[in-house]
């Protein structure tokens, strides 16, 4: 009787949460290492299930490098990176889009019907969502650009990274369809142009873009540690809660470096875009998601404007 009364206390401090959130978009981006790892798979699609269940509209952004890789290297074709990108030529483009929107999407949405739910990988192979032009210069920040809804920044020097792209707009009106119909949308980070090329996109700022044109209330990064440390090598200096400025205190400082600086730079543009919060979670954790998200304490790091 008392572990059901306990679990009672969970679903009643849920609640405020649950009905706080109701209705609103929240985008979540998944990919890295957390791809590998099955079980935690599971575990974050039924944290998705969850939240389209009670009423939130959960947007699912995948990216897939590592696999990418491993298909490249049995196609023996060696992988390129300039300023940290993937150089993304005819052959690379193939199996980026082979392997994301074919491979990873169909196994997240198999597995999200498997648990009961409904789910629909929306892209190049289906029906596409994100529209996509070609990037050509990388910027101060991570690149994210909407049209004219941004504001105006200095651009770095021209490069060229083959066939890769950034998100400038979404088919809003089958995005929304898609969700009405209580289905889970999985969008891997390939887009499209108006006429109709296809486009290796980071999945990071492909997420943050979609965070940013839907105005969502939550931006969540699923990563492979559970958010941002003052001390990387203490896990008790996790830092729940942040400011933009303070990120960008501890980025100019070295405490946020490598790889997680695309990933909060993309998140400060999206708040600056209006999107309500932006979380950093450890995918490996089992429900990091509901634990962030529906209880009073949250276990990641959240970023405010």
């Amino acid at each position: 009787m008392d572990e059901a009364i306990r679990k009672a206390g969970v679903l009643i401090e849920a609640l405020g949460w649950i009905r706080r959130f109701r209705g609103k978009y929240v985008v979540i981006k998944l990919g890295g290492s957390a791809l590998e790892e099955g079980e935690a798979v599971r575990n974050f699609l039924t944290d998705v299930l969850f939240l389209e269940t009670v009423g939130m509209k959960p947007v699912l952004v995948h990216g897939g490098g590592k696999a990418i890789s491993q298909a490249m290297n049995d196609a023996g074709i060696e992988p390129r990176f300039v300023n940290g990108r993937r150089y993304t030529d005819d052959s690379t483009l193939e199996i980026v889009a082979r392997v994301l929107a074919t491979e990873i999407c169909s196994s997240l949405v198999d597995e999200i019907r498997r648990q009961g739910g409904k789910a629909a990988g929306l892209s190049f192979a289906t029906e596409n969502v994100l529209i996509a032009e070609r990037l050509t210069s990388l910027e101060p920040a991570c690149g994210l650009a909407v049209g004219s809804q941004r504001a105006a920044k200095p651009q770095a020097a021209p490069v060229d990274l083959g066939h890769v792209g950034h998100v400038v707009d979404l088919n809003r009106e089958l995005l929304d369809q898609v969700l009405h119909s209580e289905t889970i949308p999985v969008l891997p980070s390939v887009g499209m142009t108006r006429d109709g090329q296809k486009l290796n996109i980071n999945a990071d700022t492909a997420a943050a873009a979609v965070a940013w044109l839907l105005k969502a209330e939550k931006l969540v990064f699923l990563s492979d540690v559970p958010g941002i440390f003052r001390d990387r090598n203490n896990p008790a200096t996790l830092i729940s809660h942040l400011e933009a400025a303070d990120v960008r205190t501890l980025i100019a400082d070295g405490t946020i470096d490598t790889g997680m600086i695309p990933k909060v730079e993309a998140a400060l543009e999206a708040l600056e875009a209006g999107v309500g919060k932006v979380h950093l979670v450890d995918a490996g954790m089992p429900h990091s998601v509901l634990l962030e998200i529906y209880s009073n304490v949250g276990v990641g790091t959240e970023i405010v404007r």
